[in-house]
């Protein structure tokens, strides 16, 4: 088998990605295309992320761990398979309790603020 070529990439390698930190336990590490943009977001336990919005629609899965899913005044409790939608503008968040989470998300079209390395959620 030849060498891994450039457009394949890996959840757990920490060397891939454009990385942000978004908050206290809360890391990103980000992939951007032309029309949408990848967010491999680790969560530490007991941590959580602000309460945010932002123009770009939003689509998230919980790939590994447990959380709380916040969106629109609602919170509900996910695990690793399920997957969520938000729209553009509507304000959301995500905290953890014993266990830590490993969330994908994928935004369109892609966060400006979050094609360079940094910290926070943006604007």
């Amino acid at each position: 088998m030849s060498q891994i070529p450039a457009w394949v990439f890996n959840l757990h390698d920490q060397s891939q990605g454009i990385q942000r930190q978004l908050a206290d336990g809360l890391s990103a590490r980000i992939f951007v295309g032309e029309q949408a943009m990848l967010s491999v977001v680790k969560i530490e336990p007991h941590s959580a992320g602000k309460m945010h919005s932002h123009p770009q629609e939003q689509w998230g899965v919980l790939l590994e761990g447990e959380c709380i899913r916040i969106q629109d005044g609602e919170e509900v409790t996910v695990t690793a398979g399920d997957f969520w939608h938000t729209p553009g503008n509507v304000m959301h968040g995500i905290r953890t309790g014993e266990k830590g989470a490993l969330v994908l998300d994928v935004f369109s079209p892609p966060r400006d603020e979050y094609k360079q390395a940094g910290s926070g959620f943006g604007n």
